[in-house]
């Protein structure tokens, strides 16, 4: 774990909130029809109206993250206190592992390339973010 403080911080904030700012924009895509929603939840979705609730949870959390990231970097003003904020980021980190071992175990192929790798770097900046003071 010595290897991941050596992370700079600034560096773990930035690079968090472009890669949720870049999920956010594939799940619009989604949403919109752009991107077929086959190709996401691990191909398990059966229907348009199954998409448009599981994309609205998905987006919610990720906006979420987002401002909790946020709040981490002093990018926005704190609306929770900062012992809830690293409690969330040691959740997310926790939460990025799991899904990082689901990804590896999805239907369809874009999960598992594009995905799992995202995941699993998540999971270690959300860490990072955690273990800052």
């Amino acid at each position: 774990m010595e290897v991941i403080k050596k992370i700079n911080i600034r560096f773990a904030g930035i690079l968090m909130l472009v890669m949720l700012s870049c999920v956010v924009m594939f799940h619009l895509l989604v949403l919109s029809g752009i991107i077929h929603y086959s190709v996401v939840w691990g191909g398990r979705l059966k229907s348009a109206p199954q998409m448009y609730l599981f994309e609205a949870v998905s987006l919610t959390i990720n906006l979420a993250v987002l401002a909790t990231v946020s709040i981490k970097m002093g990018y926005i003003k704190p609306f929770i206190p900062q012992r809830a904020v690293t409690f969330l980021l040691w959740a997310l980190a926790i939460l990025f592992a799991l899904n990082t071992i689901g990804n590896i175990f999805a239907k369809t192929i874009l999960e598992q390339i594009l995905f799992t790798p995202l995941t699993l770097i998540s999971s270690v900046l959300c860490y990072r973010l955690a273990i800052e003071r």
